[in-house]
């Protein structure tokens, strides 16, 4: 079997050992109902509470604005089905972008269904947002701003903080899905007025994530149940992934200078090589505003999706989208928002990489350029 080199990192991240030992006594000793009042019990609350103090250390808000939920995706749809139908007596109108995550554009589409109007701000070429456009869309209506930090495809980074001083100058309620963003960039939350995170992007468990929202802004339930996140999120909680989540975001802070330096020559040594070995390559977003992980490539009449097979036959982790909307058209929503009409390889390292893995991956691209060129020429003369 081929040694496995997993560049996909943005689709999910590995477990670290200090989430995974954290974890453990939460699965088969203290496994004790966090609603309950016997000892046991407690000592699950206390254990949220203490990772509640702690994620909001890291974001720099009050630990009774962080919420948990299941993941980011469901953060998202709280930040955006919760305050839209709260506020909805003040407007209806609702301004995220044609690149967000489909967590938010889908919410967004459910939301025009019952009555909500939003518009969709167009993208740059680069991948980066005109702050401009932003402004040019608000109405007396908005109620709602959600604009993503760090986009899941071509990692390119938002001028998130230019974009809440608008929201904010106009006293309307700016979120940010801060997905992608929390392993390589340090946040300061108290900046916004809401944010979505998920830890299994920064080395946490799966089925876990978080929300801050800002203490004077109310939202409502998407689910219904018992008193569990002061019934704004109810639900048995996750003791063991929301004690890893809070020891993976302590780790991430301690380490997250030397692994981005780390990562970004990494990165840096994967593109120049791809740019040198391999003709036709189109870098597709900016590469001065975006996180030190990314690379999203298009290569001159490949599709990805056949380079795609080729890399997993020789044990490489790689991806052409989202994993989320892996599966459907080729060509991304993300690709088209930035106006490029081609497929598009994402590959997303980590710390756990090596020089000699991207050495690899270069002979490996290079090869299966090759022989995708070859049969396709072949099917022509067919």
């Amino acid at each position: 079997m081929k040694k496995i080199i997993y560049v996909d990192n943005s689709s999910t991240t590995k477990l670290s050992e200090r989430a995974y030992m954290k974890m453990l006594p939460y699965l088969r000793e203290n496994y004790g109902n966090a609603s309950t009042t016997y000892s046991l019990g407690k000592k699950s609350k206390e254990a949220i509470e203490d990772a509640r103090e702690s994620i909001a250390r890291c974001l720099n808000v009050s630990s009774d604005e962080i919420y948990f939920v299941s993941s980011g995706t469901e953060a998202d749809n709280l930040a955006i089905r919760g305050i839209a139908h709260k506020y909805k007596d003040k407007g209806k109108h609702i301004i995220t972008s044609k690149f967000e995550h489909s967590a938010i554009l889908n919410t967004c589409k459910k939301l025009e269904e019952e009555g909500f109007e939003i518009t969709y701000i167009d993208v740059e070429e680069n991948g980066i947002i005109d702050t401009k456009k932003i402004k040019e869309a608000i109405r007396k209506d908005t109620i709602l701003i959600s604009i993503m930090y760090v986009n899941n495809e071509i990692g390119t980074i938002q001028k998130i903080d230019e974009i809440a001083k608008i929201a904010k100058e106009h006293n309307i309620i700016f979120h940010t899905d801060a997905v992608q963003a929390v392993s390589h960039i340090r946040i300061d939350a108290s900046n916004y007025d809401c944010l979505s995170l998920s830890a299994h992007k920064f080395n946490g468990p799966k089925g876990i994530g978080a929300i801050y929202v800002r203490k004077n802004i109310e939202f409502e339930p998407i689910l219904f149940g018992g008193h569990q996140e002061k019934g704004l999120r109810p639900s048995t909680e996750n003791v063991a992934g929301i004690v890893a989540m809070a020891e993976a975001l302590n780790e991430t802070e301690e380490n997250i200078d030397n692994w981005n330096i780390y990562e970004r020559k990494l990165r840096d040594y994967l593109l120049n090589n791809i740019l040198c070995q391999i003709e036709g390559v189109t870098i597709n977003g900016d590469m001065e505003n975006r996180i030190c992980s990314n690379i999203n490539i298009s290569i001159e009449d490949i599709d990805t999706s056949d380079l795609m097979v080729f890399l997993d036959m020789e044990g490489i982790c790689a991806s052409t989208a989202s994993a989320c909307n892996s599966g459907h058209d080729s060509i991304t929503h993300v690709m088209k928002a930035i106006g490029h009409n081609t497929t598009s390889l994402r590959i997303t390292i980590s710390k756990d990489n090596t020089f000699d893995e991207m050495d690899t991956i270069v002979k490996t691209i290079k090869n299966g350029v090759e022989i995708i060129k070859r049969k396709n020429k072949n099917i022509t003369k067919k």
